[in-house]
């Protein structure tokens, strides 16, 4: 892959004092703390229950946004004069008509058992598929790290994956350290199986990475529950409806069967697929397999709420920054208590609204930037960043338009790692909340330096502490928040994150833990930013993997 080197031009143009005058946010007062509380008390109210994707509590949430931003006067940026952006999720239960039977040689069918042997992967198309079957190492396909499984070797077949991807624990990976590549991700897979020509696809646990012993039949228990969850699993409509071949979930005791007839072993064919470039697919002889898969997909209307400011250049206002944060969070746990989620991420909407005031007051001032700004309120991040792939699906303004992304999500508190935290903080360092009094995280930084070094330059006159330790971290922050859809489209995108605490997704992360001062700031230094990059003479750097030389990039592996 090609690597980064570093940046040595300036981002802006200021040589006469009127650029000078246009790089400088006016009305940065008008973004108070005092403003900030009021809405999050309401916004983080019972009376939200939590606003869970797909409850009228979460519809209230939207309209409340929306009536914000009418009452600001920004104009709706959603089709057909609205402020909302509309897309479907999908939700599926199991159909009728889930099979896989095996067949060795000349022997009779051997029909799998459901839960056992088997299951299902809820984006699998309701289809069939019989014949030979090819393992394909990790089934990724990834031609901007000239990466492929597959080759020329799988068409008319069905082939075996494994889970997860190479080296997925090397800081070093080619694709993002040991951060999840999207790549890996199993939908990815099966379309890119499915545009190799593979006529179905049976995924695997990687065994030798992951050796422990498992149990398949509680991982289907898991997966398809025998009753409704509380909180639903859902994958975006788009993504689902590409999905033309069926796939499944098998166990390793199967796959071992499938694997039986080329003299090796699941465990050494998994490690042959450890390789830098991908595998050449290995038939499996002996073995025929015959897979039906049957899901009833049923859709599930969701919505962005998204307003406009426009520009005032006339070529400019064509494009666009986005000031984004999401506002569903996880309603309330199975003993009825809401989860309020104050700081997730009742704090990045309400400092998106006062934003957003700043620039309706700059605007009625006549300051207006000279490219457009698009305030983005997200929906089912926690479901999977679903509204912002949505957007990326179907934006509103062209990718190749959007000069950033800046982020909000957790914007209020102060970042606490306890002792045994437990899993909810793998590979995060144990820390004190008093030691990140007035600090803030920026995720994504070496991804997009010139990006970074802006918010660099601007808070030096706000005096925030920043933090840039997380973008090649196994807690897997990095793809954790609506930044990263619009990383993997090639649009530069950073984070601001205040960080976890105990309190995160619990009933305790309560508006009144917030640390106001702190959101003030942020909320401030976002908007200098977003101004800034609306009035730059040229734009940031597309993001890109750090090299392996870079300061920065060896303290976020380094922490």
């Amino acid at each position: 892959m090609r690597l980064r080197v570093a940046m040595t031009l300036s981002l802006f143009v200021t040589a006469t004092p009127i650029a000078q005058e246009r790089m400088e946010a006016p009305g940065q007062e008008t973004i108070r703390q005092q403003d900030l509380r009021a809405d999050l008390f309401f916004l983080a109210s019972d009376g939200f229950r939590g606003r869970l994707t797909d409850t009228p509590e979460n519809a209230l949430a939207a309209s409340f946004i929306e009536s914000r931003f009418a009452r600001l006067g920004l104009k709706p940026a959603g089709p057909n004069g609205s402020y909302y952006q509309r897309y479907n999720l999908m939700k599926a239960t199991l159909g009728e008509g889930n099979a896989l039977d095996l067949r060795r040689s000349s022997s009779a069918e051997i029909h799998m058992r459901p839960g056992q042997d088997y299951y299902p992967q809820r984006f699998s198309a309701n289809a069939r598929a019989q014949g030979e079957v090819v393992f394909a190492g990790f089934g990724i396909t990834s031609p901007a790290h000239q990466y492929d499984d597959y080759g020329d070797a799988v068409r008319g077949r069905i082939v075996l994956v494994l889970d997860h991807e190479p080296r997925e624990r090397d800081p070093k990976s080619p694709f993002d350290g040991v951060v999840t590549t999207q790549k890996a991700v199993a939908i990815e897979k099966a379309l890119a199986a499915q545009a190799k020509g593979a006529t179905g696809i049976l995924f695997v646990a990687d065994v030798h990475n992951h050796p422990e012993e498992e149990n398949f039949e509680s991982e289907w228990r898991s997966y398809w529950p025998s009753a409704p969850p509380i909180i639903e699993r859902y994958t975006l409509a788009r993504w689902s409806e590409r999905v033309r071949i069926p796939a499944a979930q098998i166990s390793p005791t199967l796959a071992a069967t499938l694997v039986s007839g080329t003299g090796r072993t699941l465990g050494d064919l998994a490690k042959s697929a450890e390789t830098p470039n991908g595998i050449e697919p290995v038939p499996l002889p002996g073995v025929e397999v015959k897979l039906s898969s049957s899901i009833d997909h049923h859709l599930v209307p969701d919505q962005n709420v998204v307003a406009l400011l426009e520009g005032e250049d006339p070529t400019l206002k064509e494009e666009a920054i986005i000031v984004c944060a999401h506002y569903d969070h996880n309603g309330a746990d199975e003993g009825g208590e809401v989860l309020n989620g104050a700081d997730d991420n009742g704090s990045g909407i309400v400092a998106l609204l006062e934003i957003a005031e700043a620039y309706v007051e700059a605007a009625k001032r006549g300051q207006r930037p000279r490219r457009s700004i698009l305030f983005a309120a997200w929906n089912s991040e926690e479901r999977g960043l679903l509204g912002a792939w949505a957007y990326t699906e179907q934006p509103l303004i062209p990718l190749a338009q959007t000069i950033a992304v800046l982020n909000m999500d957790m914007v209020g508190r102060n970042e606490e790692v306890p002792v045994g935290g437990g899993g909810r903080f793998r590979g995060l360092e144990v820390q004190t909340a008093q030691s990140n009094e007035n600090a803030v995280n920026l995720v994504g930084s070496t991804r997009v330096p010139d990006l970074a070094a802006e918010v660099e330059r601007v808070n030096q006159d706000i005096g925030l502490e920043l933090k840039k330790r997380y973008d090649n971290n196994p807690s897997n922050l990095l793809r954790r928040s609506d930044q990263w859809p619009f990383l993997q489209k090639g649009v530069p995108a950073i984070w601001f994150h205040t960080g976890l605490h105990p309190d995160y997704h619990t009933q305790y992360d309560a508006p009144e833990k917030i640390n106001y001062g702190k959101m003030e700031k942020i909320a401030r230094l976002v908007y200098q930013v977003s101004w800034r990059l609306a009035n730059a003479g040229t734009r940031p750097s597309p993001p890109t993997m750090p090299t392996a030389d870079d300061d920065e990039a060896r303290s976020a592996r380094a922490q």
